[in-house]
């Protein structure tokens, strides 16, 4: 690309995950602690909120799209919480089921768990770095 037509990265937008039943996927993200920002059923997508930015994750209903089952070979949405562990503990309790047991990271702690789907969906915290993470 030439110095002319090279553009600047501003940020995030939203991330697009393929669900196969908008109302079930806003219930299970619902039950995982995810507030629903707008819902256009007629057009099948819903978007949730991540923290107080204006993107966040935009559930996009594809017809015939069924359940994966993770761990597939395709990227994964991380966002950062303040405690991953306790992240984890409240998942569990709302019936969401957890890849795997928290596991510490270089900067603290990381859980991840997937959609009915396949979409997998990690959450991070920054407890052994904080100055890195968004509440120093």
């Amino acid at each position: 690309m030439s110095d002319d037509e090279s553009y600047e990265l501003l940020g995030f937008d939203n991330v697009l995950l393929p669900v196969g039943d908008l109302g079930r996927a806003v219930e299970f993200y619902g039950r995982a602690g995810f507030a629903v920002g707008f819902r256009l059923d007629e057009a099948g997508i819903a978007q949730l909120k991540v923290g107080a930015e204006t993107p966040g994750i935009l559930l996009c209903a594809e017809d015939g799209f069924g359940h994966r089952p993770p761990p597939w070979p395709f990227p994964r949405v991380w966002l950062e919480v303040a405690d991953a562990r306790a992240a984890a503990r409240g998942l569990t309790a709302a019936g969401v089921e957890l890849l795997d047991a928290p596991s510490p990271a270089a900067t603290g702690w990381t859980v991840e768990f997937a959609d009915p789907w396949g979409n997998v969906i990690g959450l991070t915290d920054y407890t052994k770095r904080p100055e890195l993470g968004r509440r120093p």
